[in-house]
C-alpha cells in the first residue's frame, strides 16, 4: 500500500466563497446591512438556482402523473422522473437504477 500524499497530482481551484453564495438566489439579500448567513439547514436548506429553474421548468412545461397515464405530458414526466432515477444511481455506484426511492424527505 502507497503512503497517502498531501500533495494533490493536479492543481485544484481555489474555493470561492462568492461563487457558492452566487449559486443560491435568497443568499443575495441582506438583513439590517449584512448578508444573509442561512444556518437551518437541518430544517429546510436553500436551493441553488440551477434547482430552482429545473422546478419551474418542469412545473410550467411537464407536470403530470408519473406512470399513471397514456398521455404526453405523464409520459413527459415519467421520463423526467426515470431519468434522474438513473442519474442518481450512477452517481452513488447503484447496481440498478430500481435501488434510487425517491420519498418525501430525508428522513422517511
Amino acid at each position: 500500500m502507497e503512503p497517502v500524499s498531501a500533495e494533490s497530482p493536479a492543481a485544484a481551484a481555489p474555493f470561492s466563497i462568492e461563487k457558492v453564495r452566487a449559486a443560491f438566489p435568497a443568499l443575495e439579500r441582506e438583513v439590517n446591512g449584512q448578508p444573509v448567513a442561512y444556518l437551518d439547514s437541518g430544517a429546510s436548506s436553500q436551493r441553488v438556482l440551477a434547482s430552482i429553474q429545473a422546478v419551474d421548468r418542469y412545473e410550467r412545461r411537464h407536470h403530470s402523473n408519473v406512470h399513471r397515464g397514456s398521455h404526453t405530458l405523464s409520459a413527459e414526466a415519467t421520463e423526467a422522473y426515470e431519468g434522474a432515477r438513473a442519474t442518481v444511481a450512477d452517481h452513488i455506484g447503484a447496481a440498478d437504477r430500481r435501488e434510487v426511492v425517491f420519498v418525501r424527505n430525508a428522513t422517511e
